[in-house]
C-alpha cells in the first residue's frame, strides 16, 4: 500500500497484519480520490474507521488542510503513527483511539468537508455514524460522506430513512463506494 499523488507520491505505508483490518484497495483508493480531487484541497477531512491511515493520508498528499484520523484499535493507531512520522504529515494530522461513536460524540468539534466511511463490513456502523453526524451537525455546507461497503443493497436501503441525498454509487470488484449529501 501507498500513497498514490501528491507531496507524499509514492510513500509505502505500513499495513496492520492479520485479518481484522481490510486496506482500501489502491485502486479503489486512487478511483475515490480521482472523483473527489476538486473537494480536496483545504478541507478537513475525517476518515473515520482509519485502520493504517491510508485514506486520510492520502487526503493530506493531495492538500486537505487536515485530516482526523481514528480507530479503537491500539494496533492500528500505532501504524497510523509511524505512516504519519514517514508521510511528513504530523502538522495536518490528529489521531484519536476511540470507537466511532466516542470520536463523533465527544472527540471532533468542527464541522467536517469530507468524511471517508470503511468499518467492517458487515457491520452497522456506517449508517450509526451518518446519523450521528447529522445529529451533531459536523458537515460544513456542500461537504460530503463517503461509504465504502461490499453490501450496498442493504446501506442504500438503510440510508432511506435517513435525511441525505445519494449523489452516486461505484462499484470496484467487490467494494462499493456511495457519496452522500445532507439534504
Amino acid at each position: 500500500m501507498r500513497i498514490v499523488a501528491g507531496k507524499a507520491k509514492g510513500t509505502k505505508l505500513y499495513t496492520l497484519e492479520g485479518e481484522n483490518t481490510r486496506p482500501t484497495l489502491d485502486r479503489v483508493k486512487e478511483s475515490l480520490f480521482n472523483i473527489i480531487q476538486n473537494e480536496i484541497q483545504d478541507s478537513i477531512f475525517l476518515d473515520l474507521f482509519s485502520g493504517s491511515g491510508a485514506i486520510g493520508l492520502e487526503a493530506v498528499s493531495r492538500g486537505a488542510k487536515k485530516a482526523i484520523l481514528c480507530d479503537k484499535s491500539k494496533d492500528a493507531c500505532m501504524i497510523i503513527k509511524k505512516n504519519i512520522d514517514k508521510t511528513h504529515a504530523v502538522e495536518n494530522v490528529e489521531l484519536y483511539q476511540a470507537d466511532f461513536k466516542e470520536a463523533l460524540t465527544n472527540r471532533i468539534h468542527e464541522k467536517l468537508d469530507i468524511i471517508f466511511l470503511d468499518p467492517p463490513y458487515k457491520t452497522d456502523f456506517a449508517i450509526e455514524a451518518v446519523k450521528i453526524v447529522w445529529e451533531k451537525d459536523l458537515l460544513k455546507e456542500n461537504a460530503m460522506i463517503i461509504i465504502e461497503t461490499d453490501d450496498n443493497s442493504r446501506i442504500l436501503k438503510d440510508l432511506e430513512s435517513i435525511n441525505c441525498e445519494i449523489k452516486d454509487v461505484r462499484k470496484y470488484g467487490r467494494a462499493y463506494l456511495i457519496f452522500l449529501k445532507r439534504i
